[in-house]
């Protein structure tokens, strides 16, 4: 039995529906579960799961002196289309972000509250540029390369952060004090993000025989939390329990085996059952 985590878009993964009649997979068709922490049933909720955990992450990080918060899920319903190196793809996952990043903006600041600030790459393409100039309105808009010349204040927000410089910068920003929030980072490594930062929200859908079987989900100040595809709790973490030592990355390891018991256990008894 065969079981791994979705491919991502990517480093990154996320949120799913599920369609039998082809090879593709999406999200967004599981049931919401009880509890506290649910796999999302749409895009409109994910995304208010995501900025309210962010929002709480900000007024208060699991580390005082660190206001770095992180965000990571797949951009994308059909996630087939994250990984599959199509510009077509690339341009709806870039679009998705930037939509995301105007909701989160407009949530985070007001015309009375503190300001903030939308950091593109520094590597970021004219056309990106263009567009988030166009679709996100409430916020300052920079480039990383321009941080130096730039006073920023209230909050900074990274969106999908792609270099050594993107990932240093952020860092800069919130040991000097200053909140400010990573949306999706690319091309991460262990070190990209440091250990004292704050996970807000994650979502991952793990798959098994081509299907989504589960996910792993953490929604701040929630613990991290292994759903079945039904949204059936299958185990939880703390942050010390889950996370690569000396990093901001969750070890999928405990939270696959969870799901393929799951798994296994589901199909024993149906087999029984013929």
């Amino acid at each position: 039995l065969l079981l791994e985590p979705c491919a991502p878009f990517s480093t990154n993964p996320t949120s799913l529906r599920q369609q039998t009649t082809s090879s593709q997979l999406f999200l967004f068709n599981f049931p919401s579960g009880g509890g506290g922490v649910k796999a999302p049933t749409s895009t409109a909720n994910r995304d208010s799961a995501a900025i309210n955990a962010i929002k709480s992450a900000l007024q208060k990080p699991r580390n005082p002196k660190c206001p770095l918060v992180e965000c990571e899920f797949p951009a994308l319903a059909a996630l087939n289309k994250l990984g599959d190196g199509s510009l077509r793809s690339a341009t709806q996952a870039e679009d998705a972000n930037i939509a995301f990043a105007s909701k989160l903006c407009s949530k985070v600041g007001s015309p009375f509250g503190p300001k903030v600030n939308l950091v593109i790459s520094s590597s970021a393409s004219r056309s990106f540029t263009d567009k988030v100039q166009k679709k996100v309105k409430g916020a300052s808009i920079c480039s990383v390369k321009d941080l130096a010349s730039t006073p920023v204040g209230g909050t900074c927000i990274f969106l999908t952060p792609s270099s050594k410089a993107d990932y240093q910068e952020a860092k800069k920003l919130a040991d000097s004090g200053c909140p400010t929030v990573i949306v999706n980072g690319l091309f991460k490594d262990q070190k990209s993000v440091p250990e004292s930062a704050t996970m807000a929200y994650f979502l991952k859908p793990l798959t098994y025989n081509s299907q989504v079987a589960g996910f792993l989900v953490r929604s701040y100040p929630s613990q991290w939390t292994v759903l079945d595809a039904q949204s059936a709790v299958l185990g939880t973490f703390t942050d010390a329990e889950i996370l690569v030592p000396r990093t901001n990355t969750p070890d999928l390891r405990a939270s696959v085996k969870l799901v393929q018991k799951s798994a296994d256990e589901k199909a024993i008894r149906a087999r029984s059952m013929q």
